[in-house]
């Protein structure tokens, strides 16, 4: 397995590249800036990027994605259904990305945006278990991500709250990578710290660990942050479609 995190602070966020050594075979995930050091990352870890992969359609940055699969050869991959002008990839819920002896199996968990995916991988050269969840930001350190930069607040949560379920059922030992840590205007309570585990969350994120689906919807409704600057205009952006004007 091979694993390698970079943090962002201009914008704040976090970009992955991981795969199969042995294979040569790459993802990068929610790429943001110049496409160059993954590609470097990639040349030094001796693997090709087979695909590059947007968790959703950003509002706080611009992504790199396609511009990092056309000059790597790789796949652009998004959820199935996500709303976009160009062509790509789309994958479904439960379905499985091959690298080699690693697999990154596709969650569908709706709630940041409705197209939100995370992918929970497994190096079967030591376990067929899952190690760790790519969570972008659906579930980060410390809080979960906001809801109404896609749809009203209100339906994001109730989504959302179906996709906490979800990733909430992984085993505690799994870790969770998030696509943000501190600083991201896409969460309220983010650590600086940027990975975890499903059982540090479930006992210390406050947000992760609501049951009742009413008392989380009004807990996700509260204290709403304002929203990225050019949010719109950035998420239309990244979809290659046109905001709507009045």
């Amino acid at each position: 397995m091979i694993l390698r995190q970079f943090l962002h602070k201009d914008p704040v966020g976090i970009s992955y590249l991981f795969g199969c050594g042995g294979k040569a075979a790459g993802a990068v995930v929610d790429p943001v800036g110049e496409i160059e050091p993954y590609l470097r990352a990639a040349e030094e870890a001796g693997m090709r990027i087979h695909f590059v992969i947007d968790t959703h359609l950003h509002a706080d940055h611009v992504s790199a994605g396609r511009q990092l699969a056309e000059a790597s050869g790789a796949e652009y991959v998004l959820a199935a259904h996500a709303e976009v002008s160009f062509p790509f990839r789309g994958v479904r819920d439960e379905e499985v990305l091959p690298l080699g002896n690693v697999v990154a199996k596709v969650l569908h968990t709706p709630g940041h945006t409705p197209e939100h995916i995370c992918l929970l991988v497994s190096d079967r050269t030591r376990a067929d278990e899952p190690w760790f969840v790519l969570t972008g930001h659906t579930l980060m350190v410390g809080d979960l991500g906001r809801t109404e930069l896609a749809v009203s607040a209100e339906q994001g949560a109730k989504d959302l709250f179906g996709s906490v379920g979800r990733l909430k059922a992984l085993p505690d030992y799994v870790d969770v990578l998030p696509g943000a840590y501190a600083g991201s205007v896409c969460g309220r309570r983010l650590s600086g710290k940027p990975w975890s585990t499903i059982g540090f969350e479930k006992r210390h994120n406050e947000a992760f660990g609501i049951e009742d689906e009413t008392t989380f919807i009004r807990f996700m409704l509260a204290e709403i942050p304002p929203a990225p600057p050019e949010a719109a205009a950035i998420r239309a952006s990244n979809s290659g479609l046109a905001i709507a004007t009045a």
